[in-house]
């Protein structure tokens, strides 16, 4: 009896919460609504800010296009193919400049000619086989580790070899292409690069509902996204010395039968330098595009070898063309932890912590910088550091370094998530957004447990470096009703009971709202509305609740 009276009392005070907080449901929605105004406020700036950057590109008439307007760009490419005859003579003159000078540019020891040429994003490796002597096989481009190993029957031919090294995947095609594969070949076959801007959680799940339907019917494998990452790309390239000039040479060549040997041409080894900009948690993988299929493949690659400390990669390749190294693209997902905590006025830190690294990023106001990363709890440098970025460039930079944390409208095929209802996780992003001025936000255990239609997370007022309370609360929230959790961290099982002389509430922002300082709360409402803007946006990037 004693029990049952219990169970009654408790269910009368839940009664009453319930009826309070619809009572007071209406005001605080009001409320939410008036603040979220500081959204479409966030976008109107941003589109003045890109008129007057278009109007300033306008007026200095250089006649260059504005890389912002696609229209603009497509014109200056067709009218820079309708001078194709101009720049091939040109670049004619030039390639007969160099080869007039190809002596002067030989080898001491070898007597060959080598050149190399550097840009920002491109380096041309060019060496020319002037001598002939099979002795030397073995070509090394001066202040470099990159070179080959040609065969001897490249080695007494007259021949040219050429390496463009680009930062950029020019190869890929600029959309993904649905691909069906056989399932024992799935983890071999390598689509194309993430080209996806940053998008709005509830479009990105329901069209990975709806992806996930026509799965289901088709009753066929496909990859309907990347796999992998490119990280660096290499178009190697051989090219014979004939009296009309250089022509393309095929290796091997199509018709072998005039050769005596079997193996008259072996595969050709080649080494290569990786860019200390690019970060591979794993040994790269060597693959080389397919011109008729139009995809990376694995095959006609062997022997391949990595030195992470000299990042060093030595691979056999039987034929020339374009090599990449590649990584899985989601290596970094799902993540293990993450945080968000204030640093000063429109300041915040947000922390993600995976298998492999630790990586920080510092928001203010509406720029992202990356403020450092840890591999294997040591620090890393990269050249990303210290430079202040809007978020889509940003987002574009980190995945380019290897830095992908990033989810697409298809990385749960890839990865196992949390799944969370979109709209119950964009509520909390904006909301957290909001209160990120003053308030630290972080992963909990217990998000893992509750169902689909709810999330809960760990807060704290954060004023300070050194919060005055230094412990946590934990918040669940379900898109119309928050509430504050008994348990913490360190209890033993999951519970949604209410935390003792709290309430519930219609919204986050309100839940924390009841346990705040008037000081915390005065620095939320002060702040700048592009900061709360960019802080959402690199929360609904991350999706750090589904993903953790």
């Amino acid at each position: 009896m004693e029990r049952l009276e219990i169970q009654r009392i408790e269910k009368e005070k839940w009664l009453q919460l319930e009826e309070k907080d619809l009572g007071r449901r209406n005001e605080e929605l009001d409320e939410l609504n008036l603040l979220e105004g500081c959204f479409p406020e966030a976008e109107r700036l941003k589109h003045d800010t890109r008129l007057l950057s278009q109007w300033k590109h306008y007026i200095q008439c250089d006649g260059s296009p504005d890389p912002s307007i696609s229209q603009e760009i497509n014109t200056f490419i067709s009218l820079w193919r309708e001078e194709t005859n101009e720049t091939f003579e040109e670049v004619i003159a030039k390639s007969k400049l160099v080869l007039n000078q190809a002596s002067t540019l030989a080898d001491l020891d070898s007597g060959n000619m080598e050149k190399i040429i550097r840009d920002e994003n491109v380096t041309l490796y060019v060496w020319a086989n002037l001598k002939k002597n099979p002795r030397y096989r073995s070509v090394r481009f001066s202040g470099t580790q990159i070179g080959f190993e040609i065969p001897r029957i490249l080695a007494t031919s007259d021949i040219a070899l050429r390496l463009l090294h680009t930062h950029y995947d020019h190869v890929s095609p600029l959309h993904p292409v649905l691909t069906p594969v056989p399932k024992e070949e799935r983890t071999s076959t390598v689509t194309e690069l993430v080209r996806d801007e940053v998008k709005n959680v509830e479009e990105a799940i329901s069209k990975e509902d709806q992806e996930e339907t026509k799965q289901q019917e088709s009753g066929s494998n496909i990859i309907l996204e990347e796999e992998i990452k490119v990280e660096e790309q290499d178009d190697i390239e051989v090219q014979k010395i004939l009296k009309e000039g250089l022509q393309k040479y095929t290796y091997p060549p199509e018709t072998t039968e005039e050769f005596e040997t079997e193996n008259a041409f072996p595969p050709i080894e080649v080494t290569l330098e990786v860019h200390e900009n690019v970060i591979f948690f794993e040994d790269p993988i060597v693959v080389r595009w397919d011109t008729e299929g139009k995809r990376w493949k694995t095959d006609g690659i062997s022997k391949v070898s990595y030195n992470p400390e000299e990042r060093l990669i030595t691979f056999s390749l039987e034929t020339f063309g374009p090599v990449t190294l590649i990584q899985d693209t989601h290596i970094n997902m799902p993540y293990q932890s993450w945080e968000l905590r204030p640093l000063g006025v429109n300041t915040v830190l947000l922390t993600v912590t995976t298998v492999f690294t630790e990586i920080q990023i510092q928001i203010k106001e509406n720029l992202c910088m990356l403020a450092s990363i840890k591999l294997r709890n040591k620090e890393h440098f990269s050249i990303l550091e210290g430079k202040w970025m809007p978020p889509v460039p940003f987002i574009i930079a980190l995945k380019a370094a290897g830095l992908n944390i990033f989810p697409t409208g298809h990385s749960h095929f890839y990865v196992v998530i949390n799944h969370k209802v979109p709209l119950v996780e964009m509520k909390a992003y904006r909301q957290m957004a909001l209160l990120s001025s003053a308030f630290a936000f972080g992963w909990s255990k217990w998000n893992l447990l509750c169902n689909s239609t709810k999330v809960v997370v760990k807060v704290r007022e954060h004023l300070t470096k050194e919060p005055m309370n230094p412990d946590w609360d934990l918040l669940m929230f379900s898109g119309d009703r928050a509430q504050r959790l008994k348990i913490d961290e360190d209890s033993q099982t999951f519970s949604e009971a209410l935390k003792e002389e709290t309430e519930f509430h219609s919204t986050l922002y309100h839940m924390v709202k009841d346990f705040a300082s008037e000081e915390a709360m005065e620095k939320v409402s002060s702040s700048d509305c592009q900061f709360i803007d960019c802080v959402c946006q690199m929360l609904l990037s991350t999706r750090l609740l589904s993903y953790s």
